[in-house]
């Protein structure tokens, strides 16, 4: 009697793995449940956001010619603007004052910078 007991109780320790082990292995990849529920809803939302995508993708090819002669037109005006201000971490944030002036102040530590490269600046 207390050999198949014992007997018993080894072959049910033995089993319980094996059975863990085969609930996995019935699902196909070897994924487990939340794996497939996660991919569930990745493939949800990728049928949801492929529409806007395309229409995004449709409104960027019909402006990128407008978007190419604004670049052509305001280059040369944007590089004599950077030619006027050196390194923009030598300014502070811009700040609004009560009569809608917008002043873009250079830092007290930023070092000196004159826009002729060796001329003194002029201070106003």
């Amino acid at each position: 009697m207390k050999r198949m007991l014992a007997t018993t109780l080894a072959i049910a320790l033995c089993v319980g793995p094996v059975m863990a082990q085969d609930d996995e292995a019935d699902i196909p990849g070897g994924f487990n449940l939340i794996e497939e529920g996660a991919k569930m809803l990745m493939r949800g939302l990728m049928s949801e956001i492929e529409p806007k995508i395309d229409e995004l993708r449709g409104s960027i090819e019909t402006m990128g010619p407008a978007i190419a002669a604004f670049a052509r037109q305001m280059g040369p005006a944007l590089t004599e603007l950077l030619d006027q201000v050196d390194d923009l971490r030598n300014y502070q944030a811009p700040e609004m004052l009560p009569d809608g002036d917008i002043i873009i102040r250079r830092k007290p530590d930023a070092p000196v910078w004159s826009p002729d490269g060796g001329a003194e600046a002029i201070e106003l």
